[in-house]
């Protein structure tokens, strides 16, 4: 446990050109709608830049660990070719956040993976993704529209009794989601236990043997009701 009263959690961030003041400079970035909802539970949010040595003596520092969204992953990354859909994506930023989630787990700290996190945690354990997730129509379901969270709700099932279920607080979830991206060949040690209502994507992955490790293919950061954040703190 850190040396804080209130729990740690450890925000993977996002290196991305940024303007403020005079400045227009890379940098390390973590959206607010990450941050205020865990300080908002009561804990304390800290950024954890890439770093390509990848500190995992960081995780001494902190009591939980949150993925967050953002670009697809490298198709190396998991031994697969590039599809001509996959759009950007940032090999070192997989790096660290690959190492550093098996880490945590590996010491068994509680770890929250959302939207492109929960792709990760997937790949950190031997699975694949699918890089371009489309209708019969050619229109991507879960990404209707893009750069908004609008009109992109999905109803989630949850098995009853898993660790998804439980920290959202009920079986039958209205998300928001925003991912072209999906889950294709399961991670081994991991077990599905939320789906698309619509078309059965997977959308909640968790450890099988029990523990504090949950990935979620939608977006809480952009629900003010939703309980994730809360259930991690």
């Amino acid at each position: 446990m850190s040396v804080s009263s209130r729990p740690v959690i450890g925000i993977c961030a996002v290196r991305e050109r940024a303007r403020w003041a005079f400045w227009n400079q890379d940098a390390h970035l973590v959206a607010d709608t990450y941050v205020a909802p865990v300080h908002r539970a009561g804990g304390v949010a800290v950024l954890l830049p890439i770093d390509a040595r990848a500190p995992l003596e960081l995780l001494d520092r902190i009591d939980g660990l949150m993925l967050i969204g953002g670009a697809d992953l490298d198709p190396a990354s998991y031994g697969a070719p590039r599809d001509p859909a996959t759009e950007s994506f940032y090999p070192d930023r997989d790096v660290f956040e690959l190492a550093i989630v098996r880490a945590a787990i590996e010491r068994e700290m509680p770890v929250l993976a959302i939207c492109r996190g929960m792709q990760i945690l997937n790949v950190a354990f031997g699975g694949t993704l699918e890089q371009n997730l489309v209708a019969a129509d050619g229109s991507n379901p879960h990404r209707k529209t893009v750069g908004t969270f609008d009109g992109n709700e999905h109803t989630v099932n949850l098995a009853p009794g898993s660790l998804a279920a439980e920290a959202v607080g009920e079986d039958v979830h209205i998300a928001r989601c925003h991912h072209h991206q999906a889950v294709l060949d399961l991670g081994d040690g991991l077990v599905v236990t939320g789906r698309a209502e619509s078309d059965g994507v997977t959308e909640a992955i968790e450890l099988a043997d029990g523990g504090w490790v949950l990935g979620v293919q939608w977006h809480p950061e952009a629900d003010d009701r939703s309980r994730l954040f809360g259930a991690l703190v």
